[in-house]
């Protein structure tokens, strides 16, 4: 076996069915007395039922959280957690609101619990982000890691099916970018392999049946998992584009990565023939790319760029950006190369076609 490094990231996990309930004894093992309750708009019921299951340590709630966290929406709820003199934070939701706790511990020191309901992953790793003038910053800083996170997968009963699917596919590539990485670690792959596994089972059975509680906790444990390969190894190319994307382009993110997951993989194949493979192998199919392509299809995703807002005429301007600075990446990362993978995504043309 090569030599490797591997640093784990400051997890604390609370991982099952009921698992809400422990939130007013997290906050009191933190020290933490006043909480302000994150979420976005279409998500103040779930806030209001933080809000009354943390009882007398709940100082409010801000349910304005947006995609990409804008910059604005951070100065916003900043302005709010000082108004209520907040100590803490519990955001309730995906990546955006995991993303305005991040950017809050970053700018204000406050303790953030992440209470996840979606398949994002952002909980476990250590990068943040914003936008802010049309552009995405994304930087990785162990400060970000929330304190506790609480799993509960009675929690995502009530996410669709055409949001589950793509939102375990983002999960899906935050797993396959670190099997396929040039430096891959095997702890990290450990980890990733059997996150890929794990979603590819049970995403369809979610979809097909978005009561079965036994296919959510499975499907949450595996974006547990595939955050926490993310957060502990890399990115790259992949990544570098739905960024792109999301913050110079607004495009939804977990479909922006659903769309652009295949053929980012076989764009890297050949680069990476063994981790390719391995992805492969753990979905249960011959050829990954193409896997990944009819898995988005089984879940029913989007599989094509024009579908999700995205316009033709922005094509060449988003090959630019992605290539604006080098990208670590296992493939070598040019524009025209990177101009072909979008031309296919916007049409929704299989990976390899």
């Amino acid at each position: 076996m090569r030599a490797f490094e591997f640093t784990a990231l400051p997890w604390n996990v609370i991982f099952g069915a009921g698992a809400l309930a422990r939130l007013p004894e997290v906050l009191d093992r933190l020290g933490c007395a006043r909480a302000l309750v994150l979420a976005t708009p279409q998500q103040r019921e779930d806030a209001a039922r933080v809000v009354a299951v943390l009882g007398r340590r709940a100082a409010g709630s801000f349910t304005d959280a947006a995609m990409h966290v804008p910059v604005e929406t951070i100065a916003r709820a900043r302005t709010e957690a000082a108004r209520l003199a907040a100590d803490c934070t519990v955001s309730i939701g995906g990546g955006s609101t995991t993303g305005l706790g991040k950017a809050l511990k970053l700018e204000a020191g406050l303790v953030h619990v992440a209470v996840p309901t979606t398949y994002a992953g952002s909980e476990m790793t250590n990068i943040w982000g914003r936008t802010e003038g049309g552009h995405k910053l994304t930087a990785r800083d162990v400060r970000v890691v929330p304190a506790v996170t609480i799993y509960d997968p009675e929690l995502t009963l009530g996410l669709p099916p055409h949001i589950a699917g793509p939102s375990g596919i983002n999960a899906l590539a935050q797993a396959v970018v670190n099997v396929c990485a040039r430096d891959d670690n095997p702890i990290v792959t450990l980890m990733a392999l059997e996150a890929i596994r794990v979603l590819a089972h049970s995403l369809p059975a979610v979809v097909r049946s978005p009561r079965d509680l036994a296919a959510r906790t499975a499907a949450l444990y595996g974006a547990c998992l595939a955050g926490a390969a993310l957060g502990s190894g890399t990115t790259g190319l992949h990544h570098r584009l739905c960024h792109t994307l999301g913050g110079s382009f607004d495009t939804p993110h977990a479909e922006t990565h659903t769309i652009l997951l295949p053929h980012t993989v076989a764009y890297n194949a050949g680069a990476v023939p063994e981790g390719t493979r391995r992805v492969a192998e753990a979905l249960g199919v011959a050829d990954a790319a193409a896997g990944l392509f009819a898995l988005a299809q089984q879940v029913g995703a989007k599989t094509a760029l024009r579908d999700v807002g995205f316009a033709a005429a922005d094509l060449d301007r988003a090959a630019e950006l992605a290539t604006a600075q080098p990208c670590p990446n296992p493939a070598p990362v040019t524009r025209a190369a990177v101009r072909d993978l979008l031309g296919a995504a916007w049409e929704g043309r299989p990976p390899h076609l």
